[in-house]
């Protein structure tokens, strides 16, 4: 299990990659041999891992385009399940 730090700059596993089905009307994650539906709190947090982006960056991102606050446990919480999931994983 990874442990994050709020400095970690989390980006999608390679060769992985994500992408709007516009007949889903949802966010996907193109892994290899295998297609993930995300729901739209998962999709909202994909897509800002670029490996640019620190976690308190992706925190403060959410936080100001939904206008709510405290989301730090549930995004740090998404994020060590999306790397044992091997989704993501820390950039260096």
């Amino acid at each position: 299990m990874i442990v994050w730090d709020l400095s970690d700059r989390p980006k999608l596993k390679s060769p992985s990659r994500m992408k709007y089905d516009q007949a889903r009307q949802a966010d996907m994650l193109l892994l290899p041999e295998r297609v993930v539906t995300l729901n739209e709190t998962a999709g909202a947090i994909l897509w800002l891992c670029d490996g640019q982006r620190t976690i308190a960056q992706i925190i403060e991102e959410l936080e100001t385009k939904y206008e709510t606050t405290n989301l730090e446990e549930d995004v740090v919480a998404f994020l060590v399940e999306a790397a044992d999931k091997g989704w993501v994983e820390a950039w260096k």
